[in-house]
């Protein structure tokens, strides 16, 4: 058991030290990227450092994840510190949706007023970005079958590669054919797909910050399947929340039939957490037991039944 469990760490921590070096390499990335972008007069340059600063924060946010796990909760922090990475999740996608926006506006004005490149320098930064994204697929590759939040990072990567692959086809067109329209005709590709990859994390994060019931859970069979457990005679004051991404929390009050003792309900708990942790994938359950006890029966309250 020991073995296993200092196996387990150990894998852990190859784990954390790839996702650091991808985070640095990234970041890397990004800086060499805005400054070529700058140098070379490419507007794709710079859009594609902005995709490389969001992927770069989201690697950042999952490796702070893995030591954030390991910090236990406190008086404070009851929950402990888990919803951090929601909060930098929100301000990563405001953030890039600007710099997006304000990239598009650049862009028409490219249209309008096309200006030369320095297609070299395009080439060259962006090849350099191409070989350090595809360093990080391969380095990130093995560990995201086994990891959920490394397999959304690794697959932000693949993004980036093909996103550094069209700036290099963008500048090789540029240097040979001299078309700099194709500059902003590819900032405004990347821009739109980092704007609709991050509204769909920007809406998901607003649902978890607003504590709405998970989308893919149904409170009514929720409740219809507590129901057909032999003893319950409804479930009511319900909330189903997501603390982070893949963390659900589940309360709610169990009114019984009978008036019984704490030993004798157990049961009746038991298989309550059971269906509600194989059906319904929820793991943190909080229950209140009572008999004839709120007047309010309602499975969604105004106020708490105290």
């Amino acid at each position: 058991m020991g073995h296993r469990h200092h196996h387990h760490d150990h894998h852990q921590g190859i784990e954390g030290k790839k996702l650091l070096f991808t985070v640095v390499l990234n970041f890397g990335i990004t800086i060499a990227e805005f400054i070529g972008g700058i140098f070379s007069n490419s507007l794709a340059l710079i859009s594609d450092a902005a995709h490389n600063l969001s992927d770069t924060i989201a690697l950042l946010i999952t490796y702070l994840t893995f030591k954030i796990s390991k910090k236990s909760a406190d008086s404070k922090h009851t929950f402990g510190y888990k919803r951090i990475q929601i909060l930098a999740a929100l301000f990563n996608s405001v953030t890039l949706i600007v710099i997006c926006i304000y990239l598009l506006f650049e862009s028409y004005e490219r249209f309008l007023n096309p200006e030369p490149i320095k297609s070299v320098t395009m080439l060259v930064v962006a090849s350099i970005g191409l070989i350090a994204n595809l360093l990080s697929v391969l380095l990130l590759k093995d560990h995201s079958k086994e990891n959920l939040n490394i397999k959304a990072a690794y697959l932000h990567l693949i993004g980036d590669t093909l996103s550094s692959v069209a700036v290099i086809i963008g500048g090789v067109l540029i240097y040979f054919y001299e078309v700099y329209w194709i500059d902003p005709l590819i900032t405004v590709l990347i821009c739109l797909y980092i704007i609709k990859e991050t509204y769909s994390v920007l809406y998901e994060t607003y649902k978890i910050l607003m504590q709405q019931t998970p989308s893919d859970i149904s409170i009514k069979e929720v409740v219809g399947d507590l129901k057909q457990i032999a003893g319950i005679r409804s479930v009511h004051h319900i909330h189903i929340w997501n603390l982070t991404d893949s963390e659900i929390h589940f309360e709610g009050h169990v009114d019984l039939f009978e008036d019984m003792k704490v030993s004798e309900s157990e049961s009746i708990l038991e298989k309550v957490r059971k269906i509600l942790k194989e059906k319904f994938e929820i793991h943190h359950i909080t229950l209140q037991l009572e008999h004839n006890r709120c007047d309010d029966k309602r499975v969604i309250p105004d106020e708490n039944c105290n």
